[in-house]
């Protein structure tokens, strides 16, 4: 199963950029024994200012047809690793070939988007920035992958 971050904003050189494309790294050679991968990574900027609409079409069209959609909302559930691993083995269990995670702008995601996901889950109660976001996410991805190997990489 194929799996891409399509986020609204451009993540530039630095710290940030850093770790999304070493947790990146890590996912794709840890996932592929595992029926999952590569990821990828969708950016989308809305340079003529719509607003909240106008990023929701832009990641709707980064969006493969059939695709497990997959929002990050703060109103989304909150989950353990291992229940994010585990529903992430169920949708490759089910022979989905893609599953898209989206990251909104700073207003968030559409409403008519978000209310097309398949799922939505939540880092917490908090507000992050979008860039910590995408960080936050290629890692508790790569941390799913572990589990689902077996690896100590997760400390249960």
């Amino acid at each position: 199963m194929r799996l891409a971050i399509c986020a609204v904003g451009r993540l530039r050189a630095g710290p940030e950029r850093m770790l999304v494309d070493d947790y990146i790294t890590r996912f794709n050679r840890t996932a592929r024994p595992l029926g999952l991968g590569p990821l990828t990574e969708h950016e989308v900027e809305d340079r003529k200012g719509g607003g909240m609409a106008a990023e929701g079409d832009l990641l709707s069209r980064a969006l493969p047809a059939n695709t497990v959609v997959v929002a990050l909302d703060e109103r989304g559930l909150t989950l353990t690793s291992p229940e994010f691993a585990h529903r992430l083995a169920a949708y490759r269990d089910e022979g989905r070939q893609d599953l898209a995670f989206l990251i909104g702008g700073a207003d968030g995601i559409a409403p008519a988007l978000r209310d097309r996901a398949d799922l939505a889950i939540s880092f917490g109660k908090m507000v992050w920035p979008h860039m910590l976001v995408r960080v936050m996410l290629a890692e508790q991805v790569y941390r799913a992958a572990t589990i689902l190997s077996g690896s100590p990489y997760h400390r249960a």
